[in-house]
């Protein structure tokens, strides 16, 4: 019988560990495993991503479950669905506080931060490189958007006056925009 990668099978047991705390999660709040991933991903998307479509893609899941799992969030309290002032037909998803102070209490999940506390600062940046370029090349092989960081994008920009800019829009972002996730995130190529 051939052996499963080590890496392929460290991945599916941290999986399985997160899943099973989320699922732990959903019991204590009448949400589902992929309702708390829902909420984590909008705490953590920026002005661009915050929309089903984007979030469906994230998760990767169809337009009719994202927005099945959205009317249970709403429903609940956990988040709030707006027009955009720019363009009426775009959906804006947002946290409630509600929604935010559950995350407080299960983000990072379980016994998680004091598990990666275990490791070196070196352990953990080679942990996280490491495990970054496998989601990229597991996302190009599948045809799917990175969702990275902007400060980690092609199209991230500082002007000497250090003020960011996102190049692909032209619109000025805040510090704290630039440590949030993007749908349209590009790799930086180095070169």
């Amino acid at each position: 019988m051939k052996r499963t990668s080590r890496i392929l099978e460290l991945a599916e047991r941290l999986g399985l560990l997160l899943r099973a705390e989320r699922r732990r999660i959903g019991t204590e709040t009448a949400l589902q495993p992929v309702h708390v991933q829902a909420l984590q991903y909008l705490a953590r998307c920026n002005r661009y991503s915050n929309t089903p479509a984007a979030l469906g893609a994230y998760l990767g899941q169809t337009k009719g479950t994202v927005s099945q799992s959205l009317q249970v969030m709403q429903r609940q309290g956990y988040l709030d669905k707006h027009e955009d002032p720019g363009d009426r037909r775009v959906v804006r998803l947002v946290l409630t506080p509600k929604g935010r102070s559950l995350l407080e209490r299960v983000d990072p999940p379980g016994d998680w931060a004091a598990a990666e506390r275990s490791l070196t600062p070196t352990q953990r940046e080679a942990v996280a490189t490491g495990l970054e370029a496998l989601l990229r090349a597991l996302q190009r092989a599948h045809g799917g958007r990175a969702f990275g960081v902007c400060t980690d994008c092609r199209h991230f920009q500082t002007d000497p006056s250090g003020a960011h800019r996102c190049g692909l829009t032209s619109e000025p972002l805040s510090e704290q925009e630039s440590l949030l996730i993007c749908q349209d995130q590009e790799e930086r190529i180095s070169a």
